[in-house]
């Protein structure tokens, strides 16, 4: 029997569906940890963050989702995986692309968790 892994991804932001194209990508961890000497690391804390390709709907809520600084952005995978950023604020400088339609926009947050 075949599992499935990927296929259509859906994206809210404080309970507002938007439409995404192409992938979305969410880290699968919270820290990062480098070898120091051999049986030696330190970590570091990373910001959850999501990251996804999302359609210029002309009723896309831009202003509300520039403005926000305390979001809930839940990204629900293809495979059923569910991770959902709190405290969530767009970085980075989107942009909308006029020759297809879309804006890539990066959240980062104070907690992301897989449910």
């Amino acid at each position: 029997m075949g599992k499935k892994v990927a296929g259509t991804v859906y994206i809210k932001v404080d309970g507002t569906q938007v439409t995404v194209t192409g992938g979305v990508e969410v880290p699968l961890s919270d820290r990062k940890r480098e070898t120091v000497a051999p049986g030696y690391f330190k970590e570091e804390d990373l910001p959850g963050y999501v990251v996804a390709t999302v359609v210029a709907d002309p009723d896309l809520p831009i202003a509300q989702l520039m403005a926000a600084t305390d979001a809930t952005v839940t990204a629900e995978l293809g495979n059923g995986w569910v991770y959902v950023l709190s405290g969530a604020y767009i970085v980075e400088e989107p942009a909308a692309k006029g020759d297809d339609g879309t804006i890539d926009f990066r959240w980062e947050g104070t907690k992301g968790v897989w449910q």
